[in-house]
């Protein structure tokens, strides 16, 4: 056997995994798009936002309903755990906008 007829398996390992995942990404937006002509969407916009979001999964009961969360004002500038000063409370109530 020759020195170039060795096989790369990382190289093909990532090669599958782009393969697999193009093909995900393929079943999902057109399951995507089957939907939207089922509902028979007013607009090509409206067709193309439901195909845009089809990688979105909807919130989790966990996610909607609990107390007060702490996170981090700007978590981009604290290096390492905020103090907490630097933390703002965030209750479910002001998650709905105010319209």
């Amino acid at each position: 056997m020759k020195r170039n007829d060795i096989i790369d398996f990382k190289a093909l390992e990532k090669e599958l995994q782009a393969a697999l995942t193009a093909d995900e990404k393929y079943k999902r937006e057109n399951a995507a798009k089957l939907r939207a002509v089922e509902q028979r969407v007013a607009s090509y916009e409206e067709f193309r936002g439901i195909v845009l979001a089809s990688h979105l999964k909807p919130l989790e009961q966990k996610d909607k309903i609990g107390g007060k969360r702490t996170v981090p004002w700007n978590c981009h500038a604290v290096q390492g755990r905020p103090s907490q000063d630097e933390t703002t409370e965030i209750s479910p109530s002001s998650w709905r906008s105010s319209v």
